[in-house]
């Protein structure tokens, strides 16, 4: 996940890191998806015609920016 694991961490094996690593990128993307959800709950407080907008704004892929 880009990140340094604990140094306590070079005291499991390798198996045990697999499930732990796993287990962690599961939730993850649990936790993505819930906000997902949230998000889209959440647009149906603004009005039908300003959705489309507020949705790309909202979900525009990160990275780069725009002139």
């Amino acid at each position: 996940m880009g990140v340094r694991p604990p140094a306590a961490f070079a005291e499991l094996a390798a198996g045990q890191l697999t499930v732990l690593s796993d287990a962690l990128r599961r939730e993850h993307e649990s936790r993505a998806a819930g906000l997902n959800e949230a998000a889209e709950n959440a647009l149906t407080l603004v009005p039908a015609l300003a959705r489309g907008p507020v949705r790309r704004v909202l979900f525009r892929p990160s990275g780069g920016s725009r002139p």
